[in-house]
């Protein structure tokens, strides 16, 4: 079975995630990564429901969990999830 696995960068991603949205909050943030961590299992067992983005980088694909960009590439079987990203965000600066 195929499974996803996230990169450190998109790890503190999500506790920043977290971290904004429970200072206002918690039960939205713990919801909002029960979404993330829903898609990237769908995305796991079908890679190709995102969209590719060779502009950003050749191997890139995205998912919307709105209002957050999943970024992920494949990895044999699985998936790795780069970043997790706003949908505002400038794709093309991510540090």
């Amino acid at each position: 079975m195929a499974r996803f696995f996230l990169t450190n960068r998109a790890r503190d991603d999500l506790v920043e995630i977290w971290r904004r949205i429970a200072a206002g909050n918690p039960g939205a943030a713990d919801s909002t990564l029960d979404r993330i961590e829903d898609a990237s299992t769908r995305l796991a067992r079908h890679p190709e429901l995102g969209q590719a983005r060779p502009d950003i980088r050749p191997e890139l694909r995205y998912f919307v969990v709105s209002p957050y960009l999943l970024l992920y590439r494949t990895a044999g079987r699985d998936v790795e999830i780069v970043r997790v990203v706003h949908g505002r965000r400038d794709l093309f600066n991510l540090d």
